[in-house]
């Protein structure tokens, strides 16, 4: 298990939180695809559109007023179902993608987390929402 104490704080403990297992999800939506002949369907630019279009379908939820106000929204039964759906369907199409093409998600999620926190030192980023070259 990797150590974020030093980029998320050490209020932060691994053990409160749930961990996905991207490689049975993986192994269910192979045989998902399986059964019904679409692995010949997921291609690198089928998936890739389908993730973004499922980005853009949790965004539309979203849309002129909502999310503006703070995360209750999401608490409201009305909604919370439709952005579970989406978050659903963009976490399964990026777990296929990397599956396909042999990506161990876990491993580029915590590089990419570090490079994160080189670009965006704490003491210099502390409450700002400015971009690294600003």
């Amino acid at each position: 298990m990797p150590s974020f104490a030093g980029l998320v704080g050490a209020w932060y403990k691994y053990e409160d939180y749930l961990v996905i297992d991207n490689q049975k999800l993986a192994i269910t939506l192979r045989s998902f695809a399986a059964e019904r002949d679409w692995d010949q369907f997921h291609t690198p630019k089928n998936l890739a559109t389908s993730i973004s279009v499922e980005a853009a379908e949790l965004l539309e939820l979203f849309q002129w007023s909502r999310g503006q106000k703070g995360w209750d929204e999401v608490s409201d039964p009305a909604i919370r179902s439709k952005v579970e759906n989406e978050l659903a369907d963009i976490l399964l199409y990026v777990i296929r993608f990397a599956d396909k093409a042999e990506i161990d998600l876990e491993a580029i999620a915590e590089r990419k987390i570090a490079l994160n926190a080189e670009k965006y030192p704490s003491a210099n980023f502390r409450g700002s929402d400015r971009k690294y070259n600003e």
